[in-house]
């Protein structure tokens, strides 16, 4: 157990500086995700329908989520394990990308 906990923090510890990048991309996530349940129930009670909340939609959110957070990990890794000559940034320029197709 003390090499699991050991190992995982490790990980944990190499991906530190790009909390804030996720964080910021986890807040833009989340506020789409709200205004679309919002706008969802108002439009069902503008039509006289009953609303529901739907799983399927809210697994895709938390995909997109995991698969934005694994992008910037990884973009992040290029840049600092491949091109660290470049200083190219790719980690935020993707965040900011990702963050900007949220709250378009």
């Amino acid at each position: 157990m003390k090499s699991i906990i050991g190992i995982s923090s490790s990980i944990l510890a190499l991906f530190a500086p790009v909390h804030s990048l996720i964080c910021c991309a986890l807040l833009f996530i989340c506020i789409n995700f709200l205004t679309g349940v919002i706008a969802s129930y108002k439009r069902a009670t503008r039509q006289g329908k009953p609303w529901a909340f739907e799983s399927p939609k809210a697994w895709r959110t938390l995909y997109k989520l995991i698969f934005i957070a694994g992008g910037i990990v990884m973009l992040w890794l290029i840049d600092t394990s491949i091109l660290s000559f470049a200083n190219l940034h790719l980690a935020n320029l993707f965040t900011g990308f990702a963050c900007g197709v949220e709250l378009w």
